[in-house]
């Protein structure tokens, strides 16, 4: 009885190990689905390959994204606008002083004067927040809001 006892005991062995082969088989066919590899080593280096690939295109990207940067910088990004009276005694808000900045504070600020028989349009170039040309009291309060 020790005997059948025994040959029980290793065939239900046999079946567990039969049955961990099959399942490390079918992980192994899951693995290696989808390429042409015959063994890991293969894999290794096509997954080795498409790192490598990944980061070159990664590199590129990010010289891309500094140049995008760059050029974002200089656009225009800050725009204000006030509208105004200059003649207490006549018209109404017609007039208006607007600003154009980009992010280092460079731009132009334009004002416009109304008056019944003409209109003046005056572009004050800005560097760094300031301008050379003396600003009204409305270009002053239009470039204080964009900034």
């Amino acid at each position: 009885m020790t005997t059948s006892i025994l040959i029980y005991i290793l065939s239900g062995a046999i079946v567990l190990l039969l049955l961990w082969v099959g399942i490390t088989e079918y992980r192994f066919r899951k693995f290696f689905a989808g390429t042409k590899a015959r063994n890991l080593e293969e894999v290794m280096i096509k997954l080795g390959d498409q790192m490598k690939e990944l980061k070159e295109t990664q590199i590129e990207i990010n010289k891309h994204l500094v140049t995008v940067d760059k050029r974002l910088d200089k656009s225009i990004r800050s725009v204000e606008t006030i509208r105004f009276n200059p003649f207490l005694d006549a018209g109404s808000n017609q007039s208006f002083a607007i600003s154009f900045l980009n992010d280092e504070g460079n731009g132009v600020v334009m004002s416009s004067l109304y008056a019944r028989d003409r209109m003046s349009i005056f572009a004050k170039p800005i560097t760094n927040g300031k301008s050379e040309f003396e600003l009204s009291t409305e270009e002053k309060e239009v470039l204080e809001k964009s900034k």
